[in-house]
């Protein structure tokens, strides 16, 4: 009879999540994330797959959680374009007083891996595209309502803001990005008007 697992899958996913976060891909080794995570490495192989299959876990986790809560923001009912003016301001304000300079895992792993790596492109561009059409639904709403001006394309604005949304976690990284972040998003919700 095969032994039950004496560790909750999900809690060890979730940390190895921080780790390679924090470390990124290259960086953590199975032995730090043996060590980090408090399970035998046979136990991580057996659970998770080897070390590229653990972080696409952690990744699809970690975009589980973000796009998740980003499309439910965008997609109450009611004025739209307060609620995506907030996502800007929110973006830009975690990121100038967050400390955690450890920027978005989805750009850490484009900038790391994506370009050697098909199955970690193909998630980034998941979250990216599915960002996009969050952000385009919304602008289009924005549009009917008679938030946005007739000539306003919301899939243009739309990908603007992705971008802009992308370059914000990279500047996070850096040690004082506060008065770009915070002057960029006062241009970015501009656009919008």
């Amino acid at each position: 009879m095969a032994r039950a697992k004496e560790f909750d899958p999900d809690a060890v996913l979730r940390q190895a999540l921080e780790l390679f976060w924090r470390r990124g891909y290259e960086a953590t080794s199975m032995a730090d994330l043996v060590e980090h995570l408090g399970v035998a490495r046979a136990s991580i192989y057996a659970t998770f797959g080897n070390k590229r299959e653990l972080y696409a876990k952690a990744l699809r986790r970690y975009l589980d959680d973000t796009d998740s809560r980003i499309i439910a923001d965008l997609s109450r009912p009611g004025p739209v374009l307060p609620a995506v003016e907030s996502l800007v301001r929110r973006y830009a304000t975690e990121a100038a007083e967050g400390g955690r300079r450890l920027g978005c895992m989805v750009v850490n792993s484009a900038v790391e891996l994506a370009a050697r790596d098909p199955g970690v492109a193909r998630l980034v561009e998941s979250s990216w595209a599915n960002l996009e059409a969050a952000l385009t639904s919304a602008l289009l709403r924005a549009k009917a309502q008679g938030e946005l001006s007739a000539e306003a394309d919301p899939r243009a604005l739309a990908r603007f803001l992705l971008v802009y949304f992308q370059g914000v976690r990279v500047l996070e990284r850096t040690p004082d990005p506060g008065a770009r972040l915070r002057d960029s998003a006062e241009v970015a919700v501009s656009a919008l008007r």
